[in-house]
């Protein structure tokens, strides 16, 4: 009877150690995400408007997944920074990795499955401004990855999402509040984008959590 609860201690042991020492999720972050209190300043900054233009958007207005090295377009780079050990061919499709999305919480290892999310949807930025852009610098936006416009999510959650702002759709993961505030107003400060008295008072209840 001691042999066997030793064993069983043995076993259970085994499991808690390797679910210590098995690696987290990849949980890549996009770059140039605010502080807090940059944040509050930033959203204090913006202009508070209504929007406009709704009825003249078109996707094919802001040309994004532009190739942006070899043959690697911004979708593909961003599968690559978020990823986990991942692998491309020779057409820089990933052909394993995983990855984790935020406003989930889920993990997946099929990149068909992933969606690369404009976390300020691109009608939703022609709604606060960039109609009067030129083409050029709705370019830029579309496949910017040097701010925190870009991020991997499943394409169940991207969907459901859609073309949403703050005031009427948060991620399902309530912790991921205060970074997807944060990346929502970096992105509006930086392009010059403005904000509705709604989207502004649910980007200062979510930062708010942080």
């Amino acid at each position: 009877m001691a042999r066997v609860r030793k064993a069983a201690f043995a076993s259970v042991a085994a499991v808690v150690l390797s679910v210590m020492l098995a690696p987290p999720p990849a949980q890549a972050t996009p770059p140039n995400i605010p502080s807090h209190s940059t944040a509050v300043s930033r959203l204090n900054s913006l202009t508070v408007a209504a929007e406009s233009q709704q009825s003249s958007y078109n996707r094919d207005l802001f040309p994004h997944w532009i190739t942006i090295t070899g043959t690697c377009n911004t979708r593909e780079q961003v599968l690559k920074r978020d990823g986990s050990n991942v692998t491309v061919d020779s057409s820089c499709y990933p052909t394993a990795g995983s990855w984790y999305s935020p406003y989930d919480g889920v993990t997946r290892t099929n990149p068909a499955e992933i969606s690369i999310d404009h976390v300020v949807p691109l009608a939703e930025a022609w709604r606060s401004g960039a109609w009067s852009w030129t083409t050029s610098r709705r370019q830029t936006y579309a496949n910017d990855l040097g701010g925190p416009e870009l991020w991997a999510v499943t394409g169940s959650v991207n969907s459901s999402k859609g073309d949403k702002d703050p005031a009427a759709w948060k991620p399902p993961v309530a912790a991921f509040h205060c970074t997807y505030a944060r990346a929502w107003i970096q992105v509006k400060w930086y392009y010059g984008l403005s904000v509705q008295s709604a989207e502004k008072s649910a980007l200062s209840t979510m930062l708010n959590t942080c």
